[in-house]
């Protein structure tokens, strides 16, 4: 059987450096960069297998493509298909469990080390002409921060977390940690909330977002930090109560935030965020090094591999 195999979306993970070709050798391949939502149906036509990043799978959508037999999800959060209408039609849908956990930490740490040494606002600066006119050998605009000696607080304490972890100990960090779930191995690392929340210097989250983690950065956890705290978020953006954080960026309570994540993707304009003091924010980036979407790509087509033989892997809705 020749298997009819649209892919919704496919920009963000292949722009066009990869190759869809593991796909093209298991049916025939249809490629749209971005679908909107009035053309999912008509693209999804007679397929047998859907293929979705962020394009959006309801239950009225699946319940209406009665051909569909499998959904692949190129991504770890899979909330933008309605899995439960997939099950009960039968249909599995597979995510892609991990595949950026370096790249992810690292990304943490780039912005990190970005607050702590403002290299491109000093790298401006010598472009300018400030350093060539400068009375002195050195200057600079920020207080520049060292890491070792400083606590690194993880709110979560996965893959992800812990690799942060090694790099943060590599800085000479103490590392202490928060999570639901706590590796019997590891007992040493672990703390309540809020004795991460106290005494922390950098806070960096990785946990998934659940009901329970949903706003676990609000203006009464904030209350509870150091003073000039930093925090990291290039986990999820509904973890973080927006407006909550950037009051604590503008007084001064948190001395700055690094963020791959908002609430809203891409951000909304009027996002409190854009405006507020000592915050960066990058465009969802952390996972989408090369290396990291090729692992991506071949665990995707892994999993569809095994679902035509018969051994589906990484269901999320079994």
């Amino acid at each position: 059987m020749q298997h009819t195999i649209v892919i919704l979306d496919g920009y963000t993970e292949n722009p066009g450096d990869l190759s869809w070709e593991g796909f093209e050798k298991l049916g025939d391949v249809t490629v749209y960069d971005r679908t909107d939502a009035k053309d999912i149906l008509s693209r999804i036509g007679s397929a047998d297998i859907v293929i979705t990043n962020k394009t959006p799978l309801s239950k009225e959508t699946i319940d209406r493509a009665p051909k569909v037999k499998y959904i692949g999800v190129l991504a770890t959060g899979y909330n933008v298909v309605d899995t439960q209408a997939a099950k009960e039609k039968g249909i599995p849908v597979c995510n892609i469990p991990t595949y950026g956990t370096d790249a992810v930490a690292q990304f943490a740490f780039a912005l990190l080390l970005e607050i702590a040494h403002h290299v491109q606002h000093h790298s401006d600066a010598v472009k300018q002409g400030r350093w060539a006119n400068c009375p002195d050998f050195c200057f600079w605009d920020y207080p520049l921060i060292e890491l070792a000696g400083k606590t690194m607080g993880l709110i979560g304490y996965g893959r992800i977390g812990q690799s942060v972890a090694r790099i943060a100990r590599a800085f000479g960090m103490q590392v202490i940690a928060y999570d639901s779930y706590q590796d019997p191995k590891q007992q040493d690392v672990y703390v309540s909330l809020d004795e991460l929340l106290n005494r922390s210097d950098v806070i960096s989250l990785h946990c998934p977002l659940f009901e329970q983690t949903k706003g676990i950065i609000n203006k009464d956890t904030i209350a509870k930090m150091k003073d000039g705290v930093i925090i990291l978020n290039n986990s999820r953006g509904p973890l973080i109560v927006e407006q909550d954080l950037a009051d604590a960026l503008n007084s001064g309570k948190v001395y700055a935030a690094g963020l791959d994540v908002v609430s809203s993707e891409p951000i909304r304009e009027d996002n409190p965020l854009l405006t507020a003091k000592n915050c960066l924010i990058t465009p969802h980036i952390s996972w989408a090094p090369k290396e990291s979407r090729q692992r991506l790509m071949d665990i995707a087509v892994e999993n569809l591999k095994a679902f035509l033989s018969g051994k589906s892997q990484n269901v999320v809705n079994a």
